[in-house]
């Protein structure tokens, strides 16, 4: 007689949260749902760290606890930025694999349906979405398009989407990561990390919509500059790596 053997995926979302009080019901509630209902998951939480919201979305985010008792509430006091945001949440999760998305609803969870069964048969460790059509406006689209292409060329890879926020990391390497950005490339930064580590992160397309609300908390110009210097900060520390002037991290690190 076979046993059934549980092959069930535990999974922790992980999210930042800055004056979403539009919509960041309707999205802790798509989340809950679908993890409620998804087959493939067995246990399972969320932890939406609220940036030092000016808006009522920290007391939204204090009700949803009501019905919805897996929900961790990580508060800033005042807006630390979208990197730091990011890194609390992912530091705040407990089981064994982490997806990170954003609360302005833009990456529908669903897009796991083409992950998970990935990840139960054992495919790899990092898991990263390539948006198949970008939702953002045209200007956004081109920033991240040059700013991808840069990173791959620096860090010689070739991923479709290095900028994508979509990222489904198996728990102790996510939450190993020594994340510095504090702005809104914390996507790109995770990236390079997990690729200095060794690690081939696996692309899977994804969907992608249209922002639902909520304020992306910096301006274009200043955020395209900021970008192009963290670009190529990160290329410059990769260098480093390969040369040897700079240790990459052990085994033991990564997982600890």
């Amino acid at each position: 007689m076979s046993v059934a053997v549980d092959i069930s995926v535990s999974i922790s979302v992980a999210a930042p949260a800055y004056n979403e009080a539009d919509t960041i019901a309707a999205v802790v509630g798509e989340w809950q749902d679908y993890l409620e209902n998804a087959p493939a998951v067995g246990d399972w939480e969320i932890v939406v760290c609220d940036d030092g919201s000016v808006d009522a979305t920290g007391e939204i985010l204090a009700g949803l606890r009501d019905r919805c008792p897996r929900l961790v509430v990580v508060t800033f006091e005042r807006n630390r930025g979208a990197g730091a945001a990011i890194a609390a949440a992912i530091a705040h999760t407990r089981l064994d694999w982490v997806v990170l998305l954003d609360s302005d609803g833009q990456f529908p969870i669903a897009n796991l349906d083409r992950v998970l069964p990935r990840v139960q048969a054992g495919e790899a460790l990092a898991f990263s979405g390539a948006r198949i059509r970008k939702a953002d406006g045209v200007a956004y689209r081109w920033g991240s398009a040059a700013s991808g292409a840069v990173s791959n060329l620096l860090h010689r890879t070739r991923y479709r989407d290095f900028n994508s926020i979509f990222k489904v990391v198996h728990g102790p390497l996510f939450r190993s990561l020594p994340l510095e950005s504090a702005g809104m490339n914390c996507s790109t930064e995770i990236t390079a990390r997990v690729a200095e580590m060794g690690h081939e992160w696996v692309e899977v397309p994804i969907e992608h919509r249209e922002r639902g609300g909520g304020a992306r908390g910096w301006r274009y110009w200043r955020g395209a500059r900021d970008r192009a210097l963290f670009v190529a900060y990160l290329g410059y520390r990769h260098w480093l790596l390969r040369r040897g002037v700079l240790r990459r991290p052990s085994a033991r690190e990564e997982t600890r």
